[in-house]
């Protein structure tokens, strides 16, 4: 199995892959794009946002 993750120090919260995929993809309070944890994460969505996040800070981890 494998999961989003975004590291946090390339993101410059452009909140684009939040706009493609906001079921996976947030804004916290703190300011910061999380992931939601979920059981299983829609691979086209996910590989959509990957492929437009201009600063290339998200990507598949196997978990």
């Amino acid at each position: 199995m494998k999961r989003p993750v975004v590291d946090i120090g390339r993101c410059t919260l452009c909140e684009g892959c939040i706009e493609v995929c906001p079921s996976v993809f947030s804004l916290c309070d703190s300011g910061f794009i999380v992931v939601s944890e979920r059981e299983d994460y829609p691979e086209s969505d996910v590989n959509e946002a990957i492929k437009y996040c201009p600063e290339d800070c998200i990507e598949w981890e196997e978990i």
